[in-house]
């Protein structure tokens, strides 16, 4: 008795049918958030963990917005100005220059991890690599969102007033977050390469001054030089304090808003990728 065999071709699946997940892509997903998060509550129980940082973390932007905003109150009776309140101005650039400040020490955190062997242990287990600079910088995102909901609370106990509603606020959360990102990055990008507390805190120093003080935080650039006026347009904090201040007016310039919000992002992405090399370098080294 023989046994026919049939050797037509499978048919191919119908048109409309479902294609199945790979199961190591929703492996690899799941483990890349789940060890994210495990960063994340590692760094936000070492911040919380000390009252004394929160102090300091909370109350410097305070003391910066009171003392300016008391020292530099007078520029708004200068031709030119353009806010009839300065404590309304100052503001969004201070939440700005609070980004800024936080986010650099963030490569701080990254040398104590080396010089103690942590990261090196991190390295060895099976934590994610992307997750070791995701979860920090989640972290400090929400360290700057707290202090933008904080310096707000003041400035408008203070007299500030904005018409540009939930939308203008949104914006500038966003934008705070975005300096936080970037130079946070670029801080941790320094302190893989130095491995120095004392080089990372000289070379941020040496960035910082100047974005801030050469940008609108505190001043309107038209009546700063013209030179600065110049050197604002390519300053990265500058963008984020246009945007903010755009988007919390009374009519927005909504162009000028994602123009500047665009240019931010880039630069963010640019130094989060710069940031990741260095990573990669650091880790061909131990």
């Amino acid at each position: 008795m023989s046994t026919s065999i049939d050797s037509s071709p499978t048919p191919p699946p119908r048109s409309g049918t479902a294609t199945r997940t790979t199961p190591s892509r929703v492996v690899k997903r799941k483990g890349m958030l789940a060890h994210t998060g495990l960063i994340v509550g590692r760094w936000l129980r070492a911040q919380y963990r000390s009252p004394a940082l929160i102090a300091f973390t909370l109350v410097q932007p305070a003391i910066w917005l009171l003392l300016f905003g008391q020292l530099f109150k007078g520029v708004v009776n200068l031709p030119g100005f353009s806010d009839s309140s300065y404590i309304a101005f100052l503001t969004p650039g201070i939440v700005m220059m609070t980004a800024l400040m936080t986010s650099g020490w963030n490569g701080t955190t990254f040398i104590a991890d080396m010089e103690r062997g942590v990261m090196d242990r991190m390295l060895a287990s099976p934590v994610r690599r992307g997750a070791l600079m995701a979860g920090q910088l989640i972290s400090n995102a929400t360290t700057t969102i707290l202090q933008t909901i904080l310096v707000f609370a003041i400035g408008i106990a203070a007299g500030a007033r904005y018409d540009g509603g939930v939308a203008g606020y949104l914006v500038t959360i966003g934008a705070s977050v975005l300096v936080g990102t970037a130079f946070g990055s670029l801080s941790n990008a320094v302190a893989l390469l130095t491995r120095q507390q004392e080089a990372l805190i000289a070379i941020f120093q040496f960035v910082s001054l100047p974005l801030t003080f050469l940008s609108s935080i505190m001043m309107d650039p038209k009546l700063a030089p013209h030179w600065v006026e110049v050197v604002a347009r390519y300053n990265p904090v500058d963008w984020a304090a246009v945007a903010a201040r755009q988007a919390l007016s009374a009519d927005p310039d909504w162009a000028s808003v994602g123009r500047h919000s665009s240019y931010l992002l880039a630069f963010t992405l640019l130094v989060g990728y710069l940031s990741t090399r260095a990573f990669r370098t650091y880790q061909r080294s131990v």
